[in-house]
């Protein structure tokens, strides 16, 4: 198989590095020339696909399969007609995507269905959440403790591209769900920690949740592609508050993170299932399901640090996309397998830590010894974890 992968920020990273591991060809485009998933590829090209479109088209020859990795409407829309014009088969439902990368459209589909969510505004109580409403992730997201504030900021901001709603507190969960015209399959739950500005510095897998709300949360995730008629992949995000799930966010494309945390806990890669689905018109068999039933799972952590001179920091996923192209390495410092932009006797780089183990506590001490071993070696004063996790704590 051989993949064309466009943008080579954080997704782009995702998509290149479990393509690689289905042993895949990629061919990355991004007009970055520093693009983070450059040197993960095997062909980097540098172009605005917009402006050099039948260039682009000449470089798709041999590639089997178109996979979006931006969040860009009119470059994904762009996509959809060439994917049509080449018959190439391109990893995109845009009617999907239209619905998800709208707060303001998610919330109006979760009310409709009655899917447990965030209460809004004017029907909650302080502190709440202020989102933007177009996009994903956590960007422009901040907590509003007091009405002064808010009327400061409603005379400031115009509330057409925002969103308020309750502010809720309790652990993150995501799942994937994945398939075409009501035939889905769910992926493995992971659990998601938070730095201080709400992005994710750490995936767990599996996600420690009882039993019936996993339960519930396929459901949940499976309801809402039905709803959306999903051709492809979304993922949904939850909070778990005063012991029920609400649905914070879906987002109807390839996700960061997660697929690489439930690689490796499970084995099965997400980006080689899509490409079998698009390029074959079906989901792949029963094996996800059945595998997934006799508990195959192993405990993994995937989390994101800013080392500099002075400290090693663990940092929401924001980091990496202010980096220089990201390499995969192996046995670094001891660590399984790492993403970084290190190179011998750089100052300040990023590291994304990947760990797993036959258990939590084995795997939890294999990092530390990871990160350890980085403080000592290069001589770095402290390691600061601002909100520590609790995955760990009692498991066996």
């Amino acid at each position: 198989m051989r993949v064309g992968i466009i943008g080579g920020k954080l997704q782009g990273v995702e998509a290149a590095y479990l393509a690689k591991k289905a042993g895949w060809d990629v061919v990355l485009f991004d007009r970055r020339k520093k693009a983070q998933g450059a040197q993960l590829a095997d062909v980097f090209h540098c172009m605005d696909i917009l402006r050099s479109r039948e260039e682009f088209v000449a470089e798709l020859k041999g590639v089997n399969l178109i996979l979006p990795a931006i969040e860009d409407l009119e470059v994904l829309t762009a996509l959809a007609d060439i994917g049509q014009r080449t018959h190439i088969p391109c990893v995109l439902d845009l009617d999907a995507y239209r619905i998800s990368s709208s707060k303001q459209r998610s919330n109006q589909l979760f009310a409709a269905m009655g899917v447990p969510a965030p209460r809004p505004w004017p029907d909650c109580h302080f502190p709440m959440l202020l989102k933007p409403s177009d996009g994903s992730g956590s960007e422009g997201v901040q907590v509003i403790p007091c009405r002064e504030k808010l009327e400061r900021l409603l005379h400031q901001e115009s509330r057409d591209n925002w969103v308020l709603e309750e502010y809720l507190e309790g652990p993150s969960y995501s799942i994937e769900v994945m398939g075409f015209s009501g035939n889905y399959q769910v992926f493995q739950i992971t659990e998601l920690e938070m730095d201080a500005q709400y992005d994710c510095k750490r995936v767990l897998a599996p996600a420690r949740l009882d039993l019936g709300l996993k339960r519930e949360f396929e459901e949940m995730a499976l309801k809402l592609a039905g709803e959306l008629s999903l051709q492809g992949i979304m993922d949904v995000e939850v909070i778990l508050h005063a012991g029920k799930l609400k649905v914070l966010e879906i987002d109807a494309r390839l996700p960061s993170q997660t697929p690489i945390a439930v690689f490796h806990s499970t084995g099965f890669n997400m980006v080689e299932y899509l490409g079998k689905a698009f390029v074959q018109g079906k989901m792949p068999g029963p094996r996800l399901k059945q595998a997934r039933q006799k508990g195959a799972e192993k405990p993994v952590i995937l989390e994101h640090f800013l080392v500099t001179p002075e400290k090693i920091e663990a940092c929401g996923e924001h980091i990496l996309g202010e980096a220089g192209p990201l390499h995969v390495l192996r046995d670094f410092f001891g660590a399984d397998e790492v993403l970084t932009d290190y190179t011998w006797g750089k100052k300040e780089w990023v590291l994304t830590l990947m760990t797993w183990g036959s258990s939590p506590v084995e795997v939890w001490a294999k990092r530390d010894q990871v990160l350890k071993r980085i403080q000592e070696e290069l001589q770095i004063p402290e390691v600061l974890d601002p909100y520590p996790p609790s995955w760990y704590e009692g498991a066996e």
